[in-house]
């Protein structure tokens, strides 16, 4: 196999908590991982010339080994010793440093093309054992669709998937720093921790009311950004407004998210978002599920 098209498919938190700051710097977190049909294009191709190449369509993106698709191409470059020349052009779409994991989705869909392309014969868990060297988020990348994350992310429990609803995601036109959150969150002061139990309980029973009634609050690091970044809160309002049964922040921040049970309720924030120009990109979605023979054409975009 010479050439592949893949999709990168982009998370949001169905509930995001920190327990607690680790002595290594880390935090330890307990949330739930959802994949959303939000994804970017990857081609990759075998070439003639060697080393490992890749482009981007947006300019203020790495093109070198601080790109993790690259980190994840020389991963395993480097550990099975492999030689000639790989070409990957990279289609970005999932909002850049939005909480959505565009960058781990794409070293994961990257693993995945090169154990495919020169038959490495690397089994799901084993490239998420090698995701994990590349970022917290990548093993979860690599396995999709519902789940329960643990210690920094990596420790990963399969859960039931979604219920069927409409998502709608909205990213404003700032940057919210990881750093900058972490660094603020106040792990030990937390007035509040989501009820990560009865949401699994919730897709336990597919009940996405049920589920919905625990995800507010359900982001402990909306602690940091909303009081920073008032946008944040400004799209919550809307969607709710709009019929959303429940709006949170994905990740860090700064997207938001909100779950209707109606498409025309999505469709009208939506159109109050776009008019008053609080969101940069905006999404109308659905949750992926792994169980509905999506798995099968995971990664294929043809």
């Amino acid at each position: 196999m010479d050439r592949m098209q893949l999709k990168a498919l982009a998370k949001i938190n169905l509930g995001l908590d920190v327990l607690r700051r680790r002595e290594d710097g880390y935090h330890e977190v307990r949330m739930i991982m959802q994949t959303v049909h939000i994804f970017d294009q990857i081609q990759m191709e075998k070439s003639r010339e060697d080393g490992i190449r890749i482009r981007t369509n947006l300019y203020y993106l790495p093109e070198n080994e601080n790109n993790l698709a690259y980190k994840a191409a020389k991963l395993l470059w480097e550990e099975f010793g492999l030689t000639g020349g790989i070409s990957i052009e990279l289609k970005k779409y999932i909002p850049v440093a939005a909480g959505m994991a565009g960058g781990s989705s794409d070293a994961a869909a990257v693993l995945f093309g090169m154990n495919r392309m020169y038959d490495l014969g690397l089994s799901l868990e084993e490239l998420m054992q090698r995701g994990v060297k590349i970022g917290a988020d990548v093993p979860y990348c690599i396995m999709r669709g519902t789940a329960l994350a643990e210690g920094i992310g990596e420790i990963l429990s399969p859960l039931p998937p979604m219920p069927p609803c409409t998502i709608l995601v909205a990213k404003p036109g700032i940057g919210v720093s990881t750093r900058f959150v972490f660094e603020n969150l106040k792990a030990d002061e937390l007035a509040f921790h989501p009820d990560i139990d009865a949401m699994t309980e919730a897709l336990k029973h597919q009940d996405l009311k049920a589920l919905a009634g625990c995800m507010e609050p359900g982001n402990v690091l909306e602690t940091v950004t909303v009081p920073a970044y008032p946008v944040i809160q400004k799209l919550k309002d809307v969607m709710k407004e709009c019929g959303a049964m429940a709006s949170l922040m994905s990740g860090s921040g700064p997207t938001v998210f909100g779950i209707f049970e109606s498409r025309q309720a999505a469709r009208k924030a939506y159109g109050l978002l776009k008019r008053g120009h609080l969101a940069k990109q905006i999404f109308l979605t659905t949750p992926y599920n792994r169980r509905n023979g999506e798995q099968r054409n995971a990664y294929s975009d043809q």
